[in-house]
């Protein structure tokens, strides 16, 4: 399958590498024009409202909000995904959560942990970087995968997964695999 990164900030070719890995073939989405050609979106990290103002300025928001393609958000991905941010309104609204930004900490509090994830294995590593957690679940339709320190990390509603911590900068890349070999499969399979 056809996995492209929003490469408009973020760890794109850490991603680029997961998906490989994988098995999949990376594809750095730069044009709207693009998401025609992929079989699912990876949102990455980095600065979440840099991210908005770049995908409003290059066209992704109207075209993300509008489409099904699964979606799978890291870090500041989450963010973009969530329907809701303590304070504020979501910006695709893709997965029913409430996020808090920079629930555990600054710059300085970054850590790494392993985690429990259900459907994909119990020993996963996470680099958390001024990491959001979700708040709160909106839906029954929200599955949790992970939590740390009772804190919501990782969840998956229907074709979207995110994840509150940065598994691109592993050499774990099961999580990414599940995406691929879960999520964007049913889907495409769903759509035959």
């Amino acid at each position: 399958m056809k996995i492209g990164v929003l490469a408009l900030q973020g760890a794109v070719r850490e991603h680029l590498r997961h998906i490989e890995l994988s098995g999949h073939e990376g594809v750095s989405v730069k044009r709207v024009e693009q998401l025609e050609e992929i079989d699912g979106l990876i949102l990455p990290g980095g600065e979440s409202t840099t991210l908005r103002r770049l995908m409003n300025l290059y066209g992704f928001k109207e075209a993300l909000v509008n489409s099904d393609l699964p979606m799978f958000g890291t870090c500041a991905g989450l963010i973009v995904l969530a329907q809701d941010i303590v304070g504020e309104e979501g910006y695709l609204q893709k997965l029913d959560i409430t996020v808090e930004r920079n629930s555990f900490g600054r710059q300085v509090d970054s850590f790494e942990a392993e985690l429990d994830i259900k459907g994909i294995a119990n020993d996963i590593e996470a680099v958390f970087i001024r990491a959001p957690h979700i708040e709160k679940v909106n839906s029954d339709n929200v599955e949790i995968l992970s939590t740390v320190d009772d804190k919501i990390v990782a969840v998956k509603e229907g074709n979207y997964l995110g994840v509150s911590f940065h598994p691109e900068l592993t050499d774990d890349y099961r999580v990414t695999q599940y995406f691929i070999d879960h999520i964007v499969a049913e889907h495409k399979h769903a759509a035959v």
